[in-house]
């Protein structure tokens, strides 16, 4: 019996995948979620990812309600934040509509447009999904497929979080509109937390890669969650490369940078049960992909092998020198968890820092994986992080000491209970993030994102914000700049989408820049991280995965208008001065 088919066996009724981004969460979750209708189990697959990409892996569209993806006995669903939301406002402003005044109304619509009521809406769709048997009883698994590990630890840590905030304040209102209307969900929230702690119906299934950043953060995931109750915990470490080339130097030293990172993870990972999966000669996308994992045979794999071109698009010098004409600017680099952000983000600070460029590098990512990556200090480089906890607590204070001292007991009262909010971090993180934008008009500042649906909520609050200024404000729209302005503006702000050369990190790199022109952004260029193709190899393995990468670049390129770069995979992992200098 295959390693997955094996974890499928001591699967409970629930089990959610997470893990830092690019880890195989999703190809997990998948392949496991199959098998187990294969053997005639129903199951349920739920992404609560808000950047989803179920429906690249199944070929199909997914929607917002249990459908078929081909195999029996298996539905597949996406949990919508938007669609969340939407029908969250619904629910609570439709009984007022005709009974409270028009403004009124629009001001528990302005109140429920925000980033944080998305999150809370679709965290409320997820808590249904796990409590409500009406909706869950024709299931026998119901596996839940969870965004990276920010984004996860922020929507597990919120049944208590919105339940403590609810016992305490039973006036006021919030994000969600007059908290004397959710007293109802307080069942909910303690239901949820109960199924969340009982390691007899859930299971929190750690994905990782035999990587010590990836290591590092499963661990710290479980013992965040271990502290809120979570249990039972297994190991899942995916994509275990096993050189069978000696002589090629490539396949070797990722061999040994596998080997040396499972050697050296934390004690308290390697105690946990854990399952080990080889890399695959090909990507895990389609049906029969997905069964070859579980034991199956994939016919399709024998093409793969073939002479793979070496790969001509441009290096990431090309942007370090585009970016060190400009005297100040902004530079956001965007993209899918895992595809190598916080590494290519850390690359061209360095490489601008040592011409003598003054950088400001700085992260939104709650993960905050930027320290690691550079630990040392650089001369010219400031190097910084948005901390939601730290930017919470000023912002309350802020709020407090300049309006504070003009309520009275009560009305103060009233505004510690908003602001103990758990929303209150969405408002604050957003601010956090305006004081960035608005650094770039004086400097250099280069920010690592967070994953992509963490970001477009970001961005989401940037236009709620812009939206809001323009209608309460009274100024002519051509003397407002706000930061989703500024974010539009080319000569203030360099968009670069980063990828890897597989179909569902390409696809949902094709998908974000869509998402920003909606927004009215436009990103000034791809960068393709981590190619094989890009790179020298003979091992079997490695030369199949780069032959299948080639059509990956080609449609980069494409999607990029010509504005694509490619990163090689390297022999050492990126982590310092000297391997990040090396990717330039």
């Amino acid at each position: 019996m295959s390693p997955l088919a094996e974890l499928a066996r001591t699967l409970p009724r629930f089990a959610f995948f997470t893990g830092k981004g690019g880890v195989g969460k999703t190809s997990t979750a998948c392949a496991i979620a199959v098998h187990l209708a294969d053997q005639g189990k129903h199951v349920l697959l739920v992404s609560t990812d808000p950047a989803s990409n179920l429906g690249d892996v199944f070929g199909t569209p997914i929607g917002e309600h249990p459908g078929p993806v081909g195999v029996p006995h298996l539905d597949v669903m996406n949990v919508n934040p938007e669609a969340s939301a939407m029908a969250y406002r619904d629910r609570v402003i439709g009984p007022m509509r005709g009974v409270l005044p028009d403004d009124a109304i629009r001001q528990m619509e302005e109140q429920l447009s925000g980033a944080c009521t998305v999150e809370v809406a679709a965290f409320d769709e997820f808590a249904a999904l796990l409590v409500d048997e009406s909706r869950i009883a024709p299931y026998d698994h119901v596996l839940f497929d969870t965004a990276p590990t920010g984004h996860t630890l922020r929507l597990l840590q919120l049944p208590a979080a919105w339940s403590g905030f609810l016992d305490d304040n039973a006036r006021g209102s919030s994000c969600l509109g007059p908290l004397s209307g959710q007293q109802e969900k307080r069942e909910r929230y303690a239901d949820t937390t109960t199924v969340l702690r009982d390691a007899d119906q859930t299971m929190l299934v750690l994905v990782a890669r035999a990587d010590v950043g990836a290591l590092a953060e499963a661990d710290r995931t479980w013992r965040e969650l271990g502290e809120l109750g979570l249990r039972r915990v297994h190991l899942v470490v995916n994509a275990v490369f096993t050189a069978t080339d000696a002589h090629d130097p490539l396949a070797v030293a990722l061999d040994a940078r596998g080997r040396a990172a499972l050697r050296g993870m934390p004690a308290s990972l390697a105690a946990l049960p854990r399952t080990t999966v080889a890399l695959q000669p090909f990507n895990l996308v389609g049906l029969e992909a997905l069964r070859a994992v579980t034991g199956g045979s994939i016919s399709s794999q024998e093409h793969l092998i073939s002479d793979t071109p070496r790969v001509e698009l441009p290096g990431l010098a090309t942007v370090v020198d585009d970016l060190r004409a400009r005297d100040h600017g902004l530079v956001m680099v965007m993209g899918k968890g895992g595809v190598g952000k916080t590494t290519i983000a850390a690359a061209l600070a360095v490489a601008l820092a040592d011409v003598g460029r003054e950088v400001h590098l700085t992260t939104t990512d709650p993960a905050a994986h930027l320290l690691a990556t550079i630990a040392e200090e650089i001369p010219h480089l400031t190097i910084s992080r948005i901390d939601p906890a730290a930017e919470t607590a000023s912002y309350r204070e802020k709020v407090l000491a300049r309006a504070g001292a003009n309520l009275d007991a009560d009305g103060r009262a009233l505004l510690e209970e908003d602001l103990r909010s758990p929303c209150t971090e969405e408002v604050a993180v957003f601010h956090a993030f305006s004081r960035v934008v608005n650094e770039a008009r004086r400097g250099l500042v280069i920010v690592d994102t967070a994953p992509t649906g963490h970001t477009l909520l970001l961005l989401d609050a940037a236009g709620s914000y812009h939206r809001e200024i323009l209608r309460n404000t009274g100024i002519a729209p051509d003397r407002v700049v706000t930061p989703l302005m500024r974010l539009q503006d080319p000569s203030h702000t360099s968009i670069l989408i980063v990828t890897l050369p597989e179909p569902t990190p390409v696809a949902e790199a094709i998908a974000l820049q869509a998402d920003l022109g909606r927004a009215g952004i436009t990103p000034s260029g791809w960068v393709v991280n981590q190619s094989l193709a890009a790179a020298a190899v003979t091992d079997p393995v490695l030369r199949a995965r780069a032959d299948a990468e080639v059509a990956m670049l080609d449609a980069a390129h494409t999607a990029s208008g010509g504005r694509c770069v490619v990163v090689p995979m390297q022999p050492d992992a990126p982590i310092g001065a000297v391997a990040l200098r090396a990717l330039v």
